[in-house]
């Protein structure tokens, strides 16, 4: 702890952000912040998980293993250890913005999750490489690219959620080959999805503060229970669990490293750190402590270590929470010992192996209502973002979204699209967020090439 940290609480010369509370408020608002954020933080290698159709027992180890890391990346970011971590009230989370990369590589029987976790891996040591030299990089990435890039990424996304809300992928193997899966479209499947879709809608019109903030958490709630109701979820696997386990590293058997699958979530770090500085400075202005030159590179240092702390342990990368941001403001606690505190309760939670199980038993379908939304939000932000393009006086701006996005598109709509090209060139173009990344960033070159020249404001939104 620094010396301020040490200092009575009620001594002036304390900043609000390095004021130690009482015990029992600390803890409670600790609660808070993990109660806001844990959603997120489970849905992740949930839908990981259920899209790579793994074991449950994996699905269980994966969320216990997402938790241990959120609690180790919270404490390093808010605390900070020498040149890494933003020493603010900042939650970290697993990313949605690298799932639809981390699902077509696990995915590949050829690749599988050893890739993931390797591809993990590098894109931490790119994130500390390259963190001390954001702001020459943030040129390259103004809003008409990152918005795009964002967008692509939720619009992929949408096809993982819509299966999951008719109950799976529409296909399952079959002895000749795939064959039609009698599970989905059922129409109950459908409605617990629409009742969830339907409670979290009404949850957030009719809520405010911290209900809302967990909206998507009670409506997958309604939904497991709903399900549970009916004789629809198993917990096959539960007793068997053991109440306190360790989470051990590389889990999966050592990583791999795949060069496309690690070049895709370099640049999905790229969009990360972007939105990361727009987070910094938002977080700042809530606390009132202007940010001093090295803070930035700092808490993007953080979310590097975080990748790579994700992927010796099994999970995946993390940044900040933009939600837990606004919890801050609305509370008006600016302590970071209070996220810390969260940090050391999602450490906790993620030695719970019986409490991953009970999330890994939440049926699909359920989790496809919350799902759309989650993803939906995603794209929303990407057009958020956008909304800061100039659109009127550069018409030429409107192409670069345009030609990006239906390049993107591509291997969503007609995965065989670019099956008879050479390997190497087929694998990169089948990566829709690699293609239209470069798309986005070759055609705002070509078009916008005096204000791409100079650094200009990049006023982002953040994915989760």
């Amino acid at each position: 702890m620094t010396e301020s940290a040490n200092a009575r609480s009620d001594t002036p010369s304390v900043h609000p952000v390095d004021e130690i509370l009482p015990l029992h408020k600390m803890s409670t608002l600790a609660l808070q912040h993990v109660l806001v954020m844990y959603a997120g933080a489970i849905a992740v290698p949930l839908i990981i998980g259920g899209a790579l159709k793994l074991p449950k027992a994996d699905i269980a180890f994966l969320i216990s293993a997402d938790l241990f890391c959120c609690g180790l990346v919270t404490i390093l970011q808010s605390v900070g250890i020498g040149k890494v971590g933003i020493r603010l009230p900042m939650m970290m989370g697993v990313t949605f913005t690298a799932i639809a990369p981390i699902i077509t590589a696990g995915s590949n029987p050829e690749l599988g999750l050893r890739a993931v976790f390797g591809a993990v891996i590098v894109a931490g040591l790119f994130t500390l490489l390259v963190a001390g030299q954001v702001g020459k990089m943030v040129r390259w990435f103004p809003p008409v690219v990152t918005g795009t890039v964002v967008l692509v990424i939720g619009v992929s996304l949408m096809r993982v959620g819509i299966n999951w809300a008719a109950g799976g992928n529409p296909t399952i193997p079959g002895p000749a080959g795939p064959v039609p899966n009698p599970n989905y479209g059922v129409p109950l499947h459908l409605a617990i999805s629409g009742v969830v879709l339907l409670t979290i809608l009404f949850i957030i019109a009719t809520c405010k503060g911290f209900l809302s903030n967990v909206a998507v958490l009670l409506g997958i709630l309604a939904g497991f229970f709903i399900a549970l109701s009916l004789g629809q979820v198993s917990f096959a696997g539960l007793a068997n669990a053991s109440w306190v386990q360790l989470i051990t590293p590389f889990h999966f058997g050592l990583p791999t490293f795949d060069l496309m699958t690690s070049v895709t979530l370099c640049v999905v770090m790229i969009v990360i750190m972007v939105e990361g500085v727009g987070q910094f400075l938002a977080l700042s202005e809530v606390v009132e402590r202007p940010l001093q030159k090295d803070d930035i590179a700092r808490g993007l240092r953080a979310d590097g270590v975080g990748a790579i702390v994700g992927g010796v342990f099994n999970t995946f990368t993390y940044t900040s929470y933009a939600q837990n941001i606004g919890l801050v403001q609305v509370t008006g606690v600016r302590s970071r010992w209070v996220c810390a505190a969260a940090g050391v309760l999602l450490i906790v939670l993620g030695c719970l192996p019986k409490l991953a199980f009970l999330a890994a038993s939440i049926p699909q379908y359920a989790l496809g209502g919350a799902a759309l939304v989650m993803f939906g939000m995603v794209a929303a932000t990407g057009i958020r973002i956008l909304g800061h393009v100039d659109f009127v006086n550069n018409k030429k701006n409107a192409y670069i979204v345009a030609i990006s996005l239906a390049l993107g598109m591509i291997p969503l709509v007609a995965d065989r699209f670019f099956a008879q090209l050479p390997e190497l060139l087929a694998r990169f173009c089948q990566n829709g967020i690699l293609l239209g990344t470069l798309t986005a960033v070759l055609l705002n070159l070509v078009f916008n090439a005096r204000q791409s020249a100079s650094p200009s404001s990049h006023v982002v939104g953040k994915v989760a």
